[in-house]
């Protein structure tokens, strides 16, 4: 899947970031022209498999090791966790069936040995000068930190401009809801640019671990401006899915698992959440079981939440509940009765003030 693919990239990005002993030891291998070749595994499998030749090292690693190994021309094959060189000088034979779209041995090399065995290799061309990750079907090239840094910067600023039309869907959203005139093109529109910001979010977050600490201004930022927003995402589905067989964080993968493309297609999101393709979404009126509202209500716990929506269905209804009926709920007293009332009646006036000013 797209999602953890990209998850495990990153991962390997903060793993090798500016400052690391592997990434030393890289940087000396690029600066000194000399090329070299990198699988990490602690599977024996493959290495019987796949290496031929080469010397037996089983030494601690160190960037300077790594350096004078990489002069000779074969692979070097390291532990998972980056901290032991097992062979030096080897050859690494991935299956020829294996399809590639690379030109140069070494990357041809690479990117079979990962497709094949699902681990991390790192190739360092010679004649372009550059690093390479391969892992799984995934390939990602690093670039100079400044240009990273400049990009990161500029995804930011996108960022904000994404996250600026969300929040206006959102406060749509908003008050909608407790005027119970919510279309499903409303709901679709909120969750495509939930998720166009969210996919944004994953490119720095990228960025932010090829960085390594040069990226904490840039995730300082990505945290102000991205707060709250995937739980946010995740309650407006548990508010609106109707399908009985996913459950609404199976329905948030999905929906991330769409590319850029099929997101762009609202029916492709109604399709995951259970409704039917209309002709037009905004004449197609759906209602909100209340959940995300709620949880706005200050010491909410989940369960009252639970309680409240199974009891009256709607957020219609919980509105116009009594202080009595409300009282009725199982968890729910008196006081936290007129609290409801009280919070739901302030967060609906703040709703439309937000809508009035924006």
């Amino acid at each position: 899947m797209k999602q953890k693919n990209d998850d495990k990239i990153t991962n390997v990005l903060r793993k090798i970031a500016p400052g690391t002993p592997i990434r030393d030891g890289l940087e000396n291998i690029l600066k000194a022209r000399t090329g070299a070749l990198l699988l990490f595994t602690d599977n024996e499998q493959y290495i019987k498999k796949l290496v031929d030749g080469g010397f037996f090292i089983n030494e601690d690693y160190t960037s300077s090791k790594l350096y004078e190994l990489a002069k000779m021309d074969g692979a070097i094959v390291l532990s998972a966790d980056m901290k032991k060189i097992l062979f030096a000088n080897a050859e690494l034979i991935p299956s020829s069936d294996i399809p590639t779209v690379e030109t140069g041995t070494r990357h041809r090399t690479a990117e079979r040995t990962a497709k094949q065995t699902g681990e991390l290799v790192i190739s360092i061309s010679q004649r372009r000068n550059i690093i390479t990750i391969f892992l799984e079907n995934e390939r990602y090239i690093l670039e100079d930190t400044e240009v990273v840094l400049n990009k990161a910067n500029q995804a930011i600023q996108t960022l904000e401009k994404y996250k600026k039309v969300f929040d206006s869907k959102l406060n749509i959203l908003n008050e909608y809801e407790f005027n119970d005139i919510v279309t499903l093109e409303n709901v679709l529109s909120v969750l495509q640019r939930a998720q166009m910001v969210m996919q944004i979010v994953d490119e720095i977050e990228k960025q932010i671990a090829e960085l390594g600490d040069d990226g904490r201004l840039v995730d300082m930022q990505l945290e102000q401006l991205i707060g709250g927003i995937e739980k946010e995402e995740e309650l407006i589905i548990k508010d609106y899915l109707i399908v009985e067989d996913k459950t609404p964080k199976e329905v948030k993968e999905e929906i991330e698992n769409l590319s850029y493309e099929e997101l762009l297609k609202e029916q492709n999101i109604a399709k995951i959440l259970g409704y039917d393709i209309f002709s037009d979404f905004d004449e197609a009126y759906v209602y909100t079981r209340g959940y995300r509202i709620l949880n706005k209500i200050p010491r909410m716990p989940a369960s009252i939440v639970e309680n409240l929506t199974k009891s009256f269905k709607s957020l219609q209804h919980i509105i116009d509940a009594s202080i009595e009926d409300l009282d009725n709920v199982d968890g729910i007293g008196e006081v936290r009765a007129r609290n409801i009332k009280t919070s739901l009646k302030r967060m609906q006036e703040q709703f439309v003030f937000d809508n009035i000013i924006n």
